[in-house]
């Protein structure tokens, strides 16, 4: 009775075997949560603000706010507020100064830095 009981589980198990290997390739990723090929790559660009590219590779970002009255100027290393000069399209803090004309920008983050030659990323 035992002897027909393991050939019959046997038969069962190499029958299973055969069935499931010809159902083509399984492809276990698709499956996975977390599974995939390639990754996405998310933008680098904060939320509600523009990218301004400049000389040399140097890049940063302008976030408008209260209207115009400021701008929040995003660098690589610091985030800083900077308040509308009168009624120009300057903006500073006393020591970076932003100056704004359509899609060209130019910053001088006091004496050490500057960004020239910036044009908005459209």
């Amino acid at each position: 009775m035992q002897k027909g009981l393991m050939s019959n589980t046997g038969a069962g198990l190499a029958a299973i075997s055969l069935l499931l290997a010809g159902c083509g390739e399984m492809n276990v990723k698709k499956y996975l949560p977390f599974g995939s090929d390639a990754p996405q790559e998310r933008s680098r660009t904060p939320p509600n603000s523009t990218e301004y590219q400049c000389a040399a590779g140097k890049r940063f970002y302008v976030r408008t706010l209260d209207g115009g009255a400021a701008v929040w100027l995003i660098l690589p290393e610091r985030e800083v507020r900077l308040n509308k000069i009168g009624s120009s399209t300057r903006y500073s803090n006393g020591i970076a100064v932003l100056e704004l004309n359509g899609n060209e920008a130019t910053l001088t983050d006091g004496a050490a830095s500057s960004f020239t030659g910036c044009k908005a990323s459209l």
